[in-house]
């Protein structure tokens, strides 16, 4: 398996993911035009020789390397809300106090804001259906590592590329929703703010339309003023800042590299969005620098069965990264010893620079659910 840059050759599969992840995944509507220019931006965004953030799109896709087959893809937006306004509620709660009463109240309240304007967004995390169910054909091919190379990969490239990406780091998550993709937040939204016309706008119609870069009608439709939430029903109010069933382990991924919900949640389905700051994700933190060493005998390379290798070339153009599940680190000389078949599919040659990640793996895989995150805008959404 590798993961490079999408390319225009992967529309007709990444049109394919996209009716396949459904509505709630906002990052790729089931739109051929869009998704061509979501290419195309990709393409020059890879191309550009960037010195600081100014909305640059970063699409991957990750590629089967024996059959070539496209079997996920995952992103970073650079700046977002420069293009369009991004836009959140910010939940927060309000005390009234009366000291001649002695009385006190709490009172939970959503207020529409574009708090994360200018910040860097990871999304589009899709690994497809049938590759998400580890077999021994899998554990043969490395395939049960698929999860984990897409979820890590963009932060080995933002760790190589610092300057190209914003302080904060946010990721949107999928909020609650049912089988028929509808959601008891939107549903109650669009009831008491869009009557007549509430039927018009389902869930998957509104996020179709934010997903596809058409957000200024979230400003016109809701609330200006500070809602309070026990206005709304007890569905609706259950799902503020929850997050779908199969997006948990997702969820848990991301706080486990140090990602936090300070509060703000999205406009349509109230899922939480969270952040963390560039230099203390931990994924980015723990990689290295190395130079490569090609070996003679890969039968002298070391397979641990507690760890696990991610590794990427440092070009931006040509960026390729993978895993290596056998490979020797020479520490005092920061050099990493691969394999000529993985250094071949890198497109690294020896004394090359490359930048590696090594993760303990303890039997575990990143969860199915942890794969398919989706994010508002392009984005899973990230979503």
């Amino acid at each position: 398996m590798i993961i490079r840059p999408i390319t225009d050759q992967d529309l007709d599969t990444l049109y394919q993911i996209a009716v396949e992840s459904g509505p709630g995944f906002m990052s790729l509507p089931s739109d051929r035009d869009f998704l061509q220019r979501k290419i195309r931006r990709s393409i020059d965004s890879f191309a550009r020789a960037a010195r600081s953030p100014a909305g640059e799109s970063y699409l991957f896709a990750l590629e089967d390397s024996e059959t070539g087959e496209v079997m996920g893809t995952t992103g970073i937006e650079s700046s977002v809300g420069l293009r369009q306004p991004l836009y959140h509620f910010r939940h927060s709660r309000q005390t009234y106090h009366s000291r001649d009463l002695n009385i006190s109240n709490h009172v939970d309240m959503l207020d529409l804001c574009n708090h994360y304007t200018g910040c860097t967004e990871i999304c589009t995390l899709y690994l497809r259906p049938r590759f998400r169910h580890q077999d021994f054909r899998q554990q043969a091919s490395g395939r049960q590592h698929a999860g984990k190379l897409l979820s890590k990969v963009r932060f080995l490239f933002m760790a190589q590329h610092p300057e190209r990406f914003a302080d904060t780091v946010i990721a949107e998550m999928r909020g609650v929703s049912d089988e028929a993709g509808r959601s008891p937040f939107w549903d109650w939204m669009r009831e008491h703010f869009l009557a007549p016309h509430h039927n018009q706008l389902d869930f998957a119609t509104v996020t179709r339309l934010a997903g596809s870069g058409n957000s200024d009608f979230i400003a016109d439709i809701m609330p200006r003023y500070p809602l309070y939430t026990h206005l709304l029903n007890p569905s609706a109010q259950r799902v503020i800042g929850e997050v779908h069933e199969q997006t948990r382990p997702a969820l848990k991924l991301l706080e486990s590299e140090g990602f936090e919900h300070r509060g703000y949640v999205d406009p349509f389905d109230a899922g939480p969005t969270v952040e963390a700051k560039l230099t203390d994700i931990r994924s980015i933190a723990g990689s290295s620098a190395c130079r490569i060493k090609v070996a003679r005998d890969e039968r002298q390379l070391e397979q641990s069965p507690d760890s696990l290798i991610l590794l990427a070339n440092t070009s931006v153009p040509e960026f390729r990264a993978g895993v290596a599940d056998k490979a020797r680190y020479h520490a005092g000389e920061q050099v990493l010893e691969i394999s000529r078949t993985l250094a071949e599919s890198l497109n690294l040659d020896q004394g090359d620079c490359a930048r590696f990640l090594q993760l303990p793996v303890s039997g575990a895989r990143v969860p199915d659910a942890a794969i398919a995150v989706p994010s508002n805008k392009e984005n899973i959404h990230a979503r």
